[in-house]
């Protein structure tokens, strides 16, 4: 029988070799970086970071699944980013927030990351060059489309380079273990009404409400007060060491909340894109459709579209899509050229 320590010993020489091999891998990320600094190149490449973690899943032959190589990968290419070259990332929330998860796992733990308290201050900061990438949500498959993130893409000229999708959940956390005993809930506006069944069934929808900016700053508040609730995500409740008392209580346990990256710089083409767009047709009957018969005669799938009222013009409207292909596609140019009014938000790859 093989025994504890002769195991420990095949497991330490196995991680003195991963540790030989990441060294190798990392001195040919410097010599790359090298090269995109002459060129101007983009050190965060998401269509190929894609394309590397597909091949690993399609050649596995063990015991490891898909979600265990991406998760793997994806902190390898956080450090090599930060070792070719260190970039600081904007994004929505404090520490803690779901957006700041979101960072965390496309940029690793140990970048420089810019903490803000909304939206706008995002691409703001993009826009001022004080940040290379910005992290925002854009929809919820319960609430849908975050209206201020399209608003700041028509405004801004920020560029989508990648969109994360997230399963999202929230826990009741409180310092006060007795129900009877709590008299108020901290929350997200979000987080709070997408979890009424919950609150309705343990006769907590009388108590008052205190919104918050985020999630994070919610368990932070519930902390300092110990007649109190919070929903919150786990990591923001481990955060500030509040305990859980009821774990996954949305509405919908097939929450999910997908977030775009953003910065300067247009993707290359990966073996399977969207585009992303903003449109304008004119003021007359019948012109929206006929936009949109043009995706079909050009066999352009569109995913998404939403309206958004102009805030300049009066009651003017603008339309959101999200659509299969790439920007330089044969048949996307044939449908955008015309006479629309277009802004091009970003291509870029998808699962």
């Amino acid at each position: 029988m093989v025994d504890l320590e002769k195991l420990r010993k095949k497991i330490d020489n196995i991680d003195d070799e991963i540790l030989k091999l990441l060294e190798k891998r990392m001195k040919i990320v410097k010599s790359v970086g090298a090269l995109k600094h002459k060129s101007g190149g983009a050190i965060y490449r998401p269509e190929r970071e894609q394309e590397i973690i597909d091949r690993l899943k399609k050649n596995k032959k063990g015991v490891i699944n898909d979600e265990a190589i991406e998760a793997i990968f994806l902190e390898v290419f956080a450090a090599s980013r930060n070792l070719e070259l260190p970039e600081r990332v904007a994004y929505l929330g404090p520490k803690g927030s779901f957006t700041h998860q979101i960072a965390e796992s496309r940029f690793g733990a140990y970048a420089d990351y810019l903490s803000l308290n909304n939206i706008e201050s995002v691409f703001k900061i993009l826009k001022n060059k004080e940040a290379k990438y910005g992290v925002v949500p854009i929809e919820n498959n319960t609430d849908g489309i975050v209206g201020v993130t399209l608003d700041c893409l028509g405004k801004y000229d920020s560029k989508i380079v990648a969109e994360c999708i997230m399963d999202v959940h929230h826990s009741f956390v409180s310092l006060n273990d007795n129900l009877k005993n709590i008299k108020r809930i901290y929350s997200h506006p979000q987080g709070y009404n997408q979890c009424k069944l919950f609150l309705e069934e343990h006769m907590l929808l009388d108590l008052e409400f205190i919104p918050t900016k985020s999630t994070a700053e919610a368990a932070q508040m519930a902390f300092k007060d110990a007649s109190s609730a919070a929903i919150c995500s786990k990591i923001a409740a481990k955060m500030y060491k509040v305990p859980i008392l009821f774990d996954k209580i949305e509405d919908n346990l097939a929450n999910k909340t997908r977030f775009l990256i953003l910065s300067d710089f247009k993707n290359k083409r990966a073996k399977k894109n969207k585009t992303s767009i903003l449109a304008r047709t004119e003021d007359k009957p019948g012109s929206l459709v006929k936009f949109l018969k043009r995706f079909e005669e050009e066999n352009v799938n569109i995913t998404k579209i939403e309206s958004r009222p102009l805030k300049s013009s009066g009651f003017g409207t603008v339309f959101y899509l999200d659509f299969e292909g790439f920007i330089d596609d044969e048949n996307v140019q044939k449908v955008l050229n015309g006479k629309y009014d277009i802004k091009w938000l970003g291509s870029y790859s998808v699962n």
